[in-house]
């Protein structure tokens, strides 16, 4: 069995994120999916899931773009830069 290490940017988005999964579900015809056991469904399933949030949210970030909204995409995705070895 795998365990998901990864975490999201910002503390707290979890819950928003899967809100937005299940919603993305919900609009693409997956009834239950917040119940359904991930492991048991095809990747395709899966990945129809996840590619569409990746696409709302880039339509979120593009929209934001488009409105001049550039000092909130920085306060919202500020990522840790690796620091560069000497």
């Amino acid at each position: 069995m795998t365990s998901n290490n990864n975490q999201p940017v910002k503390a707290g988005a979890s819950g928003a994120l899967n809100k937005m999964k299940y919603e993305i579900a919900n609009e693409l015809g997956i009834s239950n999916y917040q119940q359904m056991d991930k492991g048991q469904l095809p990747s395709r399933v899966n990945g129809y899931v996840g590619g569409n949030m990746t696409k709302r949210m880039v339509a979120y970030a593009e929209q934001a773009l488009a409105n001049g909204q550039m000092d909130q995409i920085n306060q919202s995705a500020k990522l840790d830069t690796p620091q560069q070895q000497q």
